[in-house]
């Protein structure tokens, strides 16, 4: 069992190289413009923002569902960037570096995030699923492309938005709504 996981590890290293080779090889000073504007929509900053706004236009539920989902995201990638530590690519194109965040590439927090976005979106009446789908789509890969994570930095990072999320809803079915937006100032 031990052989099969190194061998799939290893399969997983091969498949990042390749896609860093073929990254390096795609970019171009317009498509680095594009994915440098876009990579922000999945930051903390973004977060609170589109936390901030559900909450100002009384989405409920989707306010609810991202503020939890965000802070277990939070949570589980700082841990997993302080354990794993793994270096970013070769030749990035911008990195967090002296900025007082976690510099390490395993997982993408920004894949997390907006994958929660398009999750909350899904399940929502008031936001557009496949504008935000697309949108999350993009800033995963803008991830790749400018060379802050390796393919599977962002799609374990896709895989804890999915998962925060789903806990954000098995949370919130096991509490009182209206007691909890009573609590909250108006």
């Amino acid at each position: 069992m031990v052989q099969l996981l190194g061998e799939l590890f290893e399969y997983v290293l091969a498949i990042d190289a390749l896609t860093v080779e073929l990254i390096l090889e795609l970019r171009h000073p317009i498509l680095t413009n594009l994915m440098t504007s876009v990579t922000g929509l999945g930051s903390v900053a973004a977060g609170l923002a589109v936390v901030g706004l559900f909450y100002l236009a009384e989405w409920r539920e989707e306010f609810l569902v991202t503020l939890i989902a965000l802070s277990i995201t939070a949570v589980v990638v700082a841990v997993l960037m302080t354990v794993v530590q793994r270096p970013f690519p070769t030749q990035p194109v911008c990195l967090t570096d002296g900025a007082g965040t976690p510099t390490t590439s395993f997982p993408s927090g920004h894949a997390a995030a907006v994958t929660a976005y398009a999750m909350v979106a899904r399940n929502s009446d008031e936001l557009p699923f496949r504008s935000v789908a697309t949108l999350a789509a993009v800033v995963a890969v803008s991830r790749i492309y400018l060379g802050t994570h390796f393919l599977s930095d962002t799609v374990a990072g896709i895989a804890i938005g999915l998962a925060s999320v789903m806990n954000a809803d098995r949370v919130l079915a096991c509490t009182d709504l209206d007691a909890m937006f009573r609590k909250l100032p108006q």
